[in-house]
């Protein structure tokens, strides 16, 4: 069972990571924890993914106003947990969260080029590539409505 919580005083410390080959596709858990205190103003959740009581990955997501959709900004599960389909899980709660939410009908992300598990997991979850792209990041959307 795949649940998610918000990050806060008492759970922030759990250290989970990616394998070495993934983490030039992935930021650690305080990058994301400063980023989502960098965009604290833009409504950023950061969370935890838990598997029952068993802290299994970090996620993060925020308003990204001038495009008029949440940006599904960092996102990983600790190598320990890989392949038993938490992130797929974790990923699809976090969409629900968005979507129930429903300030913005679209989600945009990034991933690193290269990183076909991560193009793979989010096209099962709906999303596409828009043709956008920074330097190494592909841009991909999805949309609820």
């Amino acid at each position: 069972m795949i649940r998610l919580e918000e990050v806060g005083p008492e759970n922030w410390r759990y250290d989970l990571k990616v394998s070495e080959e993934q983490e030039r596709y992935v930021s650690d858990r305080m990058c994301l924890l400063a980023r989502a205190y960098a965009y604290r103003e833009s409504r950023s959740r950061a969370l935890l993914i838990y598997h029952g009581e068993t802290p299994v990955g970090m996620a993060l997501y925020y308003d990204l106003d001038d495009w008029g959709a949440y940006d599904f900004s960092q996102f990983f599960i600790d190598r320990r947990y890989q392949g038993r389909g938490f992130g797929t899980e974790a990923a699809r709660q976090i969409l629900e969260m968005m979507e129930r939410d429903g300030r913005y009908d679209k989600v945009v992300l990034c991933y690193i080029d290269g990183n076909e598990a991560a193009k793979r997991m989010y096209e099962n979850l709906g999303f596409h590539l828009t043709g956008e792209r920074y330097e190494d990041e592909i841009t991909m959307e999805k949309t609820f409505r």
